[in-house]
């Protein structure tokens, strides 16, 4: 399968650029993934051939964007395996789980409650359920993390207990690539009638997701992160739970009716879809989909990518002065991204040194300050990996750190 997603690399314009005179390598994957012209294809598309809002219109180009906008809501519902009305277009992660924070956690949680999440969560899974402790006096709870990036689920029944409202939980960390026990903590959190939230921002492009298996009540992910466009994210919200959610804004396009001091809305998904969305980002969406489908098998993909981590982890192993953080073993197996230090240099340092050689890659604490914190470094780098990624790049890595760390001696 490798030549074959070899043989994909045509598809995105962008991966034939050079770098100050390097050929880009391109690994920072988890932060965006690229777009192959497909997916760019239908957003012009969008633009030059049926500009036009959505819903309000009767005229041809209305009905065109209307249908193909409500295609894409079809064609998400079909690829995580879930009903066209339990999904709603957001801006993405960030904005999907601040909705659940506001229209559902707020009218649900209160004093005495508490909210679990893990101590590997990124921002957008932590801050959110700060505010909502603070502003309705619940106690946020952490799933600890141990020191080689692992959760440690051997208490979770003294931190999921029948005080717990929600346990909000990232499928796989953007920082160190941990795979996270989704079923076990699940499992835990029914037992004691609490509901689940799950951040699928770093799965959701690495692995087949299947809603009614997971058997979460919210998942969110982000299209940029699926080689659609920015500015579109995807909430998932069980229908048993719609009567439960307020609507996160309300405006045009949500309302059944409205009369002065008084509206009533519309069903899902659309009561939670106020205003103009985000109609071109969606279509390109439901592209990036479609290219999935007649170009990607997961099963393959997950190997193949384990594979490039697996190489990489192994030649940074016989460098001096590199330290990989994570699951070792688990992201040779299943991984799809990798981080590590290189001492004695800051990690922004080897980022730029990277750079020059044409390597793309991230350097920080990767939206999740508190976790490296817990692990006792301020920032790392991480390479992250797709398809479009070659066994000749990852050599080409290794040398280059190889190289920088030469320069020491």
């Amino acid at each position: 399968m490798s030549v074959t997603f070899k043989q994909l690399r045509k598809d995105f314009p962008i991966l034939s650029q050079s770098i100050d005179g390097n050929r880009l390598i391109y690994c920072d994957n988890a932060a965006t993934t690229h777009k192959p012209q497909s997916v760019i294809d239908a957003v012009v598309e969008c633009y030059t051939r049926y500009n036009s809002n959505i819903y309000r219109g009767i005229h041809t180009f209305a009905e065109k964007a209307t249908q193909r906008y409500e295609d894409a809501r079809e064609k998400v519902a079909h690829f995580i395996n879930a009903h066209p009305q339990e999904i709603i277009f957001t801006s993405g992660t960030t904005d999907g789980i601040n909705f659940v924070a506001q229209a559902w956690a707020k009218r649900h949680i209160g004093v005495g409650d508490n909210i679990v999440i893990t101590e590997l969560e990124h921002h957008a899974n932590l801050l959110p359920w700060q505010r909502v402790a603070q502003e309705t006096g619940a106690t946020l709870r952490f799933i600890p993390v141990l020191p080689d990036g692992t959760l440690d689920v051997s208490h979770l029944d003294t931190i999921i207990t029948e005080s717990t409202k929600l346990v909000s939980v990232v499928h796989v960390s953007n920082a160190v690539g941990t795979h996270n026990d989704i079923g076990l903590i699940i499992k835990k959190a029914r037992v004691v009638g609490a509901r689940v939230l799950i951040d699928a921002a770093q799965s959701i492009a690495h692995q087949k997701i299947d809603v009614k298996k997971l058997d979460g009540d919210f998942l969110v992910f982000s299209g940029h992160k699926i080689m659609a466009p920015t500015g579109v994210g995807v909430l998932f919200i069980k229908k048993e739970l719609h009567n439960d959610v307020e609507p996160y804004r309300v405006g045009g396009g949500m309302v059944q009716n409205a009369i002065m001091y008084d509206a009533t809305w519309l069903n899902a998904p659309h009561k939670f879809e106020a205003g103009t969305p985000p109609i071109a980002q969606v279509i390109g969406l439901g592209a990036a989909i479609d290219y999935i489908k007649n170009n990607i098998n997961f099963d393959d993909l997950c190997t193949y990518e384990a594979s490039l981590c697996s190489q990489l982890i192994d030649g940074l192993s016989l460098i001096d002065r590199v330290k990989i953080l994570g699951p070792i073993e688990e992201l040779k197996k299943r991984g799809h991204l990798v981080s590590f230090l290189v001492e004695p240099y800051h990690s922004h340092d080897v980022a730029a040194f990277l750079n020059l050689r044409g390597i793309a890659v991230r350097a920080g604490h990767h939206c999740a300050q508190p976790f490296a914190a817990k692990l006792g470094y301020d920032a790392s780098v991480r390479v992250s990996f797709f398809f479009y990624n070659t066994p000749e790049e990852v050599d080409f890595i290794i040398k280059a750190i190889q190289e920088l760390v030469d320069l020491i001696d």
